[in-house]
């Protein structure tokens, strides 16, 4: 440790907290009190016909991140960004977060500090509100638990059980760029092992490095499809990856699926990457997770105003259950069974 970095233990819980959440300001009207309670105090009945959305990420270090290319303000950030996401794929806007943190020795004051610059930033870029949270000591590296809540519109709220056959399948932006992000971290880490001088090769790469470091939620696409009024069937966040999402809407709404090969949206970064490491484009495409992407379904009838996004394409149609989840190869000819092979923290341990 440095002479000029501070031990947590030299503030105490309170006085780490009041370090933390002095920047924070108050944005929404849905939060009355804040930080430096008991409890936070939030209020939405000045309109009854809002409703609260609620979403939890718990990222743990080894399993989720790692530290060795993973500065802390964009952990940061993306630990905010990715709850975010959760309530815009329910169709509402994030209003409020809690971060609840578990910190090893090794970590000081100024580290914890670069970590909340990367979560002020998220809540300023998004117009969210800090409101609480909790640290503690922790044996096993860094924790990081989030909670959101946010508001959506009774009658607006989009599930993942509601896509009906003939529903049209749309994605936005571009998938397997953070996957590719990944492998370039992870190629680079390995190839410095060792070398006190290494000077990692990031040139060119900069848009899939970004969308694995700093992600962004898509409000931008709940605000086209509010612009265009499309109410979709059914919806949820690129996570896990896309072919782990639709087996997800698949199963819960009780249908099929065909998703066409050629209409799967891929950054060139992304293809240069996979060829540079020989791997299947479209298999990165479909499974690489921590895209955070918006999938969603909306009927046949509003066909000609999804074309019309800017945001997301058309990718495929929701078919019978009886059909089955599969993807059409560039051809045309021959259909393959999606099955899915995206993150599992559980599996990847």
């Amino acid at each position: 440790m440095q002479d000029s970095e501070t031990e947590i233990s030299t503030l105490g819980e309170f006085g780490l907290i009041d370090e933390l959440t002095k920047d924070f300001k108050i944005k929404n009207k849905s939060t009355q009190y804040g930080v430096g309670d008991d409890c936070a105090v939030l209020d939405y009945s000045h309109d009854p016909k809002l409703r609260t959305l609620v979403t939890t990420d718990v990222l743990l270090e080894g399993i989720h991140f790692d530290l060795t290319y993973t500065p802390l303000k964009h952990l940061g950030y993306k630990a905010a960004v990715v709850n975010f996401s959760d309530v815009y794929a329910m169709n509402g806007k994030p209003e409020q977060i809690t971060v609840s943190l578990g910190i090893s020795k090794r970590f000081t004051v100024e580290h914890i500090n670069e970590l909340y610059a990367g979560i002020l930033l998220a809540c300023n870029e998004y117009g969210v509100d800090l409101v609480g949270g909790d640290t503690s000591a922790s044996v096993t590296g860094l924790i990081i638990s989030i909670t959101c809540i946010g508001k959506g519109e009774e009658g607006k709220i989009v599930y993942r059980n509601g896509a009906r056959d003939t529903d049209l399948i749309c994605v936005s932006g571009d998938l397997g760029a953070a996957y590719m992000g990944l492998q370039l971290l992870e190629r680079e880490r390995e190839a410095g092992a060792g070398q006190r001088d290494f000077q990692p090769d990031f040139a060119g790469k900069e848009y899939i490095l970004e969308r694995q470091l700093k992600p962004e939620a898509r409000r931008d696409v709940i605000e086209e499809l509010h612009r265009l009024d499309i109410q979709p069937t059914a919806m949820m966040d690129v996570s896990d990856g896309l072919s782990s999402e639709l087996l997800h809407i698949c199963k819960d709404s009780n249908v099929g699926c065909r998703v066409y090969e050629e209409r799967i949206p891929i950054d060139y970064q992304t293809a240069i990457m996979a060829e540079e490491l020989n791997m299947n484009l479209v298999t990165c495409a479909m499974n690489g997770g921590e895209d955070y992407e918006l999938l969603f379904t909306v009927p046949l009838a509003l066909h000609e105003k999804a074309a019309q996004m800017k945001t997301a394409k058309i990718i495929g149609r929701i078919t019978k259950p009886e059909l089955g989840a599969y993807m059409i190869d560039r051809e045309g000819n021959d259909e393959l069974p999606i099955k899915a092979q995206g993150w599992n923290a559980f599996a990847a341990r």
